[in-house]
């Protein structure tokens, strides 16, 4: 077995010295910034809304509050909550309305309930989907590419890993 130790001058630090200096302190100044905490808040009130639907509007509200003193990065996350919120909120209407026209026009009771089913479903895998492409941008530091996307914000969602 054989050891090797290369030795640097005081002034001049190693390459892997530096290395880990910018791993450790690139991931702090990155916690620091403004707004980073709040749309992490965001995100969780989102994800809590599945089980409590009270805590989007909160998480909306605050979003939709921290907006402007949020860094630019942070705030494209909080302006795809915002619209992650309102779209919803919009396909519930709308599919509220059609839901009940379905059930006046005669249909037997069975297709309203499966055609709601089914929106249901699609809506709650379309919002934690958005949530989960959000809270991966936010930990990895990375902006939203699109926070006005209907889809998932500009990110390829895949099932394969790399």
């Amino acid at each position: 077995m054989r050891l090797s130790m290369a030795i640097t001058p005081p002034s001049m630090p190693s390459v892997a010295q530096s290395e880990a200096s910018l791993t450790t302190d690139a991931p702090n100044s990155f916690k620091k910034c403004r707004g980073r905490g709040v749309a992490i808040i965001v995100y969780m009130l989102f994800l809590g809304s599945v089980l409590a639907i009270v805590t989007a509007p909160i998480g909306a509200l605050i979003a939709h509050m921290k907006k402007n003193d949020a860094e630019e990065w942070v705030a494209s996350h909080l302006q795809f909550q915002i619209r992650t919120f309102w779209l919803g909120l919009l396909g519930g209407v709308l599919f509220t309305a059609i839901w009940h026209l379905l059930g006046w026009i005669g249909l037997p009771a069975v297709a309203p309930w499966a055609l709601g089913y089914l929106y249901f479903t699609a809506c709650l895998i379309w919002m934690v989907g958005r949530c989960g492409v959000g809270i991966t941008h936010l930990t990895n530091n990375r902006p939203i590419a699109n926070p006005r996307s209907l889809a998932f914000g500009g990110a390829r969602v895949t099932l394969a890993d790399r």
